[in-house]
């Protein structure tokens, strides 16, 4: 048995269960622990889940030491996610929410996913997980929780820190907390009452959130929660959950179990100016230092190589950290509806780009009006045998576009140029089809069975080189420049947009590179031949009077 003296810490006395009574060790001293806020009679689902928070300690920042404050638009948020129905349950399952870097993202999920485990919203024997894409970002909000543990006297007494595994566990409710990343095994098996994913917009595929998200089923009111930066693309798994949740606001589609809460600053927005940055940066002025946003902002506006991950990490837009041939913001103002029934019979002109027998087959229509503006209507086609390997290869979500109609497949492990062939057929039945600009190759396959369709459209060559290609990429970004380009923001070439890189020759002639791009951008090249195929081949012809003048 040890032995005290001078010096030993005192014993621990047990707290147990709110209200239990315990009896002194040295008498019959009946210790009564006072009940804590969030356990007050009166109050609503989120008001205890508000009064949880504010009984944390801020561990970490300039605000080190402090009590957790709820400033007045994260309480909108929270009433959001934990109203009732009539039935006392919380209709909201899934929560996103989005805003810059440094406001608050961590304390909140720390503390939120301790509110699940041994707080207001604590079931019997729950199963509480962080999520975040790599071991270190996993770590980082099982530390925060560990640090507001350390120093809440209730807490303290309860939760069972295993360290080594990244782990908690609340001898109340036996409830546990685990710190999950993507890049570990064994996350099959879960059922969990609360996941709080971190950064899903850094998440290179959505394995982990599916495999957390589909285990849910046999929780009665369990949440998912994401809170994360955007995602720099459009096909990313944070962007399809944002786009959702647009569509949910906007009353689109009528879900009342998921809510999303977005701070972001338009495209078009001036990124240098304050009133901009306040957009996506709730905390701005608050405990975001406005001196520092400055001083990034000052820094990339001088240093243009920086601008893409200002906007994307402070102004929580969709803007990839590599700098594209076109920004997605001039891409994306170009996203005007095209009305396929309006254009019906009208004079057009094709880009055409051929792949390989495995990869991406992109034709392009582009239709000329009278004011030097273009609407855009794309195909794509894949083989349909081993779709979802290559959608795992490629990161994007080709069953979603075949099933949503932006994408056509071809029987078969390999692209038949005959099926594409019936497909421009058709296109010259319905438009007025001028001509077809072409990549030279495996062309000759296509034309005989082009020629089998009886089709009569007339074909010109575009090279790939700098000499053919620097007209068609410079004629692009100017009509995307003076927003002369509307191509409704299909998917498919949209993502090819993200992806398309233009390099320059000696003299400043610029192609479109497959090699040095990020991804595949043969919709983009398709279009770049569409373009100057039209350029080139749509102008009036030549008036010839219809008699003689002597």
């Amino acid at each position: 048995m040890g032995l005290r003296g001078p010096g030993a810490k005192a014993i621990r006395r047990q707290v147990g269960v709110i209200g239990e009574e315990r009896r002194d060790l040295f008498g019959p001293v009946v210790v009564k622990p006072a009940a804590p806020a969030w356990e007050a009679p009166g109050l609503s689902r989120a008001e205890r889940v508000v009064a949880f928070l504010e009984s944390l300690e801020i561990t970490a920042g300039k605000l080190a030491g402090q009590p957790f404050r709820v400033r007045n638009w994260q309480r909108d948020i929270l009433e959001a996610i934990y109203r009732e129905d009539d039935e006392g349950k919380r209709p909201v399952r899934t929560a996103v929410l989005t805003f810059g870097r440094k406001n608050g993202k961590t304390g909140l999920a720390a503390g939120l996913a301790l509110c699940h485990l041994a707080g207001p919203e604590a079931e019997r024997r729950g199963e509480v997980y962080s999520a975040a894409n790599d071991k270190e970002q996993a770590g980082k909000t099982f530390s925060e929780m560990v640090a507001m543990i350390e120093v809440h006297p209730i807490l303290a007494q309860r939760i069972n820190v295993k360290r080594f595994g990244k782990e908690l566990e609340d001898m109340t409710t036996g409830s546990v907390f685990r710190a999950l990343s993507a890049d570990v095994a064994g996350k099959h098996g879960l059922s969990p009452s609360c996941v709080i994913y971190d950064e899903l917009g850094q998440a290179a595929n959505r394995e982990l959130y599916d495999t957390l998200d589909t285990a849910m089923g046999a929780r009665d009111n369990p949440l998912l929660m994401v809170i994360s930066t955007q995602a720099a693309t459009d096909i990313a798994p944070m962007s399809l959950l944002v786009d959702y949740g647009r569509r949910v606001n906007e009353g689109v589609i009528d879900d009342p179990t998921f809510f999303l809460a977005e701070y972001s600053a338009p495209l078009d927005a001036d990124p240098w100016a304050e009133e901009t940055w306040a957009l996506a940066n709730p905390a701005l002025g608050d405990f975001l230092s406005l001196a520092e946003v400055k001083r990034q902002a000052d820094q990339a506006r001088r240093m243009p190589a920086k601008e893409s991950s200002f906007r994307n990490l402070i102004l929580n837009q969709r803007v990839a950290s590599v700098r594209s041939f076109l920004g997605v913001g001039e891409w994306m103002a170009c996203n005007t509806p095209v009305d396929l029934d309006r254009l019906k019979g009208r004079k057009c002109f094709a880009g055409l780009d051929l792949s390989a027998v495995r990869d991406l087959t992109a034709l392009v229509l582009v239709f000329p009006d009278d004011d030097g503006a273009f609407d855009v209507v794309p195909f794509f086609w894949l083989p349909s045998d081993g779709l979802r390997d290559r959608e795992e290869e490629d990161r994007v979500p080709y069953t979603a576009w075949v099933a949503g109609g932006h994408m056509l497949t071809t029987p078969g492990g390999v692209i038949n140029p005959a099926f594409v062939a019936a497909h421009v057929a058709r296109m010259g039945e319905i438009f007025d089809l001028r001509m077809v600009g072409f990549d030279r190759w495996r062309i000759d396959e296509f034309q005989r069975a082009l020629a089998e369709t009886g089709a009569d459209i007339p074909m010109h060559p575009v090279g790939q080189g700098f000499k053919d290609m620097a007209p068609a990429v410079d004629l692009m970004e100017r009509l995307v420049a003076e927003r002369r380009l509307r191509h409704g923001g299909h998917p498919v070439l949209t993502w090819n947009c993200s992806n398309a890189v233009a390099t320059p020759d000696p003299a400043g002639n610029r192609k479109l590179d497959k090699m040095r791009s990020r991804g595949r951008i043969d919709g983009m090249v398709a279009l770049a031949m569409a373009l100057i195929t039209a350029a080139k081949f749509g102008g009036e012809e030549e008036w010839v009077p219809m008699m003689e003048v002597v």
